[in-house]
């Protein structure tokens, strides 16, 4: 688990100085970024007791691999020892807090990160267990959202022409379709993610 949360670590902080190489000194608050993500994600589940709704559980997962982004951004924040953050993450998420309603799970995680402006990968642990995705999974997904962010910003993201519907859905469901499709253990998974996603992309 350390040396893939090493990859995924520094995959963010090539991300993050591809939006902004200063990212370190912008002062941007990841901790809002995750609690918004909660309540998309929470969304994506269902809450609204006055219609149907079935849970969206791979749009779910995508969603708590955007808090991944914004959680280990905070953390190599607070520390610049890539080492000493994956070791830390790795204890935090050995640690689970109990629970067993996912929506109670989701707000608990928000109301921890709005109290201590920042999370605790133990409550994320949490989250993960209650949807049954194992570390392989969070993994795949994470090496693919990477990914995608990257193809977003190669494609016009920042100054507003990237087309983010393709064939009358979203991006995010396209990059599902794709790293199912292929072997997250092969050397070349993230080119062939990104390759993968150009073949599809319209513009």
């Amino acid at each position: 688990m350390k040396t893939q949360l090493l990859v995924m670590l520094d995959m963010q902080d090539a991300m993050n100085a591809r939006v902004n190489p200063d990212w370190r000194n912008a002062g941007n608050a990841w901790y809002r970024a995750i609690w918004t993500e909660c309540a998309e994600m929470l969304d994506h589940y269902g809450w609204k007791w006055w219609k149907h709704q079935q849970p969206d559980l791979e749009q779910v997962q995508l969603e708590l691999v955007d808090i991944l982004h914004f959680a280990m951004s905070d953390y190599l924040l607070r520390d610049d020892d890539n080492q000493r953050v994956a070791a830390r993450i790795e204890a935090e998420l050995s640690r689970p807090k109990p629970g067993d309603d996912f929506r109670i799970a989701i707000e608990a995680m928000a109301q921890s990160t709005i109290a201590q402006q920042g999370m605790h990968f133990s409550d994320f642990a949490t989250v993960m267990n209650l949807i049954e995705m194992d570390f392989d999974a969070l993994y795949r997904s994470y090496v693919g959202k990477n990914v995608l962010n990257f193809f977003r910003q190669d494609h016009g993201y920042k100054d507003g022409s990237y087309i983010k519907v393709w064939q009358g859905r979203e991006d995010n469901e396209h990059l599902v379709e794709v790293i199912n499709q292929l072997d997250s253990n092969n050397a070349s998974f993230r080119d062939e993610v990104y390759r993968g996603l150009q073949e599809r992309y319209p513009g």
